[in-house]
């Protein structure tokens, strides 16, 4: 079982049309992890506070038809959070965020975790956004002392942070509870450090997504690998990096915390590549089905 942690939210996705049309996703960092965990075959459990309005039985019926356990999800009646990307012409996304007095924001720390669990996902909003920063944060350190497997996507959203030096104080935290810590370009010249550095202060591997380049990862044995990225016609690029936390986790779960020679770094990056391309054609956070990188 794999545990993804954290934020469920509504994507406000701009569209074709009207000026200014707006048509509703169900995204998030952690649900898009979770949606893409599911859709890959894997066992996974989602772990968050999700809204009993309209929007918050949507994001669980999109759970829940990938096949992913909702046991661990709290429940509360204040609204769902709110995200508006705004659309580059390469497709990137840039967000703006409606999240005062939300349902994510009261999530509390669960009790133990589903027997069989062996890895543990949190990042992006979750670990921003008190007072469930702070039940998230508590939730990595007791998990990770108990041995799981741990990944930590950090996603920065700047529009979220008001304490910038604060926050990257906190993040420098949560390392030694990390095992593998995966971030953008962007996340990594926002927080101003770099793969060796992170390293040194607890993970046993960096993986680094660079867009068209590509991803690459640093391990704690002095390795470096790296995968191209497929190409294709990018619609947008909403979810990508949340399908490849997914690859990733999919592929090392049966890892130990340690990550090991025996992992094949470059294959498992090979396919994070291919599934957050495949998550690139399609509008909003749709990551792929297995059958669909089975090719």
């Amino acid at each position: 079982m794999i545990v993804v942690a954290g934020e469920a939210l509504i994507d406000l996705v701009p569209v074709a049309g009207p000026p200014g049309a707006l048509v509703p996703r169900a995204g998030g960092g952690p649900y898009n992890t979770a949606l893409a965990l599911g859709r890959l075959g894997a066992r996974v459990a989602f772990c968050s506070r999700v809204s009993t309005d309209g929007f918050g039985g949507t994001l669980l019926a999109g759970l829940r038809a990938a096949g992913v356990d909702l046991s661990l999800v709290q429940r509360g009646p204040e609204p769902t959070t709110l995200a508006v990307p705004s659309l580059a012409p390469d497709g990137s996304a840039a967000y703006g965020f409606y999240v005062e007095g939300t349902a994510d924001r009261l999530f509390a720390l669960p009790g133990a975790l589903p027997p069989g669990t062996r890895a543990l996902a949190l990042g992006t909003c979750s670990l921003v956004l008190e007072p469930g920063a702070s039940a998230y944060e508590a939730l990595l350190r007791r998990e990770s002392a108990r041995g799981l497997l741990t990944l930590l996507d950090p996603n920065i959203r700047p529009a979220l942070i008001a304490d910038p030096a604060a926050y990257r104080a906190r993040f420098l935290s949560w390392l030694p509870y990390v095992g593998v810590l995966k971030l953008s370009e962007e996340d990594a010249a926002w927080l101003g450090g770099r793969p060796e550095e992170w390293l040194a202060a607890g993970p046993s591997a960096v993986v680094l997504t660079r867009g068209a380049a590509g991803l690459a990862v640093w391990t704690r044995r002095g390795e470096r690998f790296a995968a191209d990225a497929r190409r294709v016609s990018v619609v947008d690029t909403i979810g990508a990096g949340d399908t490849v936390n997914a690859a990733l986790l999919h592929r090392l779960a049966g890892s130990p915390t340690e990550i090991d020679a025996a992992v094949d770094w470059p294959g498992v990056l090979a396919y994070a590549a291919h599934a957050a391309a495949l998550t690139c054609t399609r509008p909003g956070a749709e990551p792929p089905y297995a059958a669909e990188l089975s090719g």
